[in-house]
């Protein structure tokens, strides 16, 4: 029997989900954004006391590990190395990106995907004006291009697309629709960041013991963190 605390904080979208024996019994989430730091820790507790399940009986603690926005993937760490720490169980690290590609793969009717044609899953993250986070992942769920960063621009993926179909999704999809036009793209609609999205990858990573250190463990933020300053506080710097 295995019990995981599945944690995503990395984009709008708070998001905590309870697995029991390979199975999604039940989940908590929040859309509204700015809320991660109030509700997270609220959702965990609800999750487990609503289902009778201490912190000490997890098999582990997943958390999404980015990238993403640096506060929201703060909070969720903090959280998930919390609940690691004070009740002895192992931490695991699961791509934001890798989880929502992993998703769609294994459900490709749900989308309306043709599940016999050959196609690559690229999940796109909003990183602000024409950017992205990208991953791309194959078929068989191994990743054929690292996270990145990426300005949409006509010739973005087009090597890739003579090759092959490539679903497009995620919240940085929509901006991307107009511009990248090649016959092979797909665009998929209604696909966020979510806990749920992360247990095959935490099974997995629990059954090869893939484990994360909880003291030294960070996020993977892909852009360093700048620190805005409002015009009005420029000059007492």
């Amino acid at each position: 029997m295995s019990n995981f605390l599945l944690i995503e904080t990395a984009t709008e979208v708070c998001s905590v989900a309870l697995a029991i024996d390979g199975r999604i019994v039940d989940c908590k989430e929040s859309k509204e954004g700015q809320n991660h730091a109030k509700m997270a820790a609220v959702f965990a507790d609800e999750l487990l006391s609503a289902n009778k399940i201490r912190p000490s009986q997890l098999n582990a603690v997943a958390v999404s590990k980015g990238p993403g926005s640096y506060t929201g993937l703060r909070i969720g760490v903090s959280l998930a190395k919390g609940l690691c720490f004070a009740s002895q169980v192992p931490l695991i690290a699961v791509g934001t990106l890798e989880a929502m590609a992993s998703h769609v793969a294994l459900h490709q009717e749900q989308y309306g995907l043709d599940a016999g044609r050959e196609k690559w899953y690229c999940p796109l993250m909003d990183a602000r004006r024409m950017e992205v986070y990208y991953t791309l992942v194959d078929q068989e769920g191994q990743p054929v291009k690292e996270v990145s960063s990426e300005i949409i621009h006509e010739q973005s993926f087009q090597q890739e697309l003579n090759g092959r179909q490539i679903v497009f999704f995620g919240n940085g999809a929509a901006k991307c629709r107009n511009i990248i036009t090649h016959p092979h793209a797909v665009f998929v609609d209604g696909v966020s960041a979510s806990a749920q999205f992360m247990l095959k990858l935490t099974q997995d990573a629990y059954n090869k013991k893939q484990f994360e250190d909880v003291a030294y463990f960070e996020p993977f933020y892909l852009k360093n963190f700048v620190a805005t300053v409002s015009a009005k506080n420029v000059l007492k710097l």
